[in-house]
């Protein structure tokens, strides 16, 4: 098989699941999407030395990841811009347990955002999780730890809150 149909049967069996990934961490669509093709476009450029060395897709999401973070770092700039200009309409078709999960998952600092991801959503093991974010499994499972009890405090708020709403309204 030729490097492009290799690469070609790679992103075709890839490509959708690491764009739900780096959505999941980031909570924006079109950023993840965004960060999650240049992740590609580096993956080709290097394609050769990265099939060679076995699995390319723990590198691509870990490029994505990094460009999706960065992202936020510009984002800032814009929530201020919309803040002052108004919000935009909500994107149409998100069940409301997703629109919670992304909320609950925003709360959570990076760290613990990306362990939950890869843990929970890609079902790497803890030691694969951190393998990938270069840190001890002991700090993986910490992270993990803390962001399961924070998620669970801010989705029984959301439960709460939808219940109380339903009773009075």
């Amino acid at each position: 098989m030729s490097n492009e149909a290799e690469f070609d049967a790679f992103y075709a069996a890839t490509a959708k699941r690491l764009v739900a990934t780096v959505y999941a961490m980031t909570g924006d669509l079109a950023e993840a999407e965004d960060a999650v093709q240049e992740a590609y476009v580096r993956a080709w450029q290097r394609w050769a030395r990265l099939s060679e060395e076995g699995d390319p897709l723990p590198w691509v999401r870990t490029v994505a990841s990094r460009l999706a973070i960065s992202t936020w770092r510009r984002t800032r700039t814009r929530l201020r811009a919309q803040l002052r200009h108004g919000q935009a309409p909500d994107v149409p078709g998100l069940s409301e347990d997703r629109v919670a999960l992304v909320a609950a998952l925003r709360e959570l600092n990076p760290d613990q955002r990306r362990a939950v991801v890869l843990h929970h959503l890609l079902d790497l093991s803890v030691e694969d999780v951190a393998r990938e974010t270069r840190s001890s499994s002991g700090a993986v499972r910490t992270r993990l730890s803390r962001a399961r009890k924070q998620l669970g405090e801010h989705l029984t708020k959301i439960d709460t809150y939808d219940e109380g709403a339903i009773a009075h309204g």
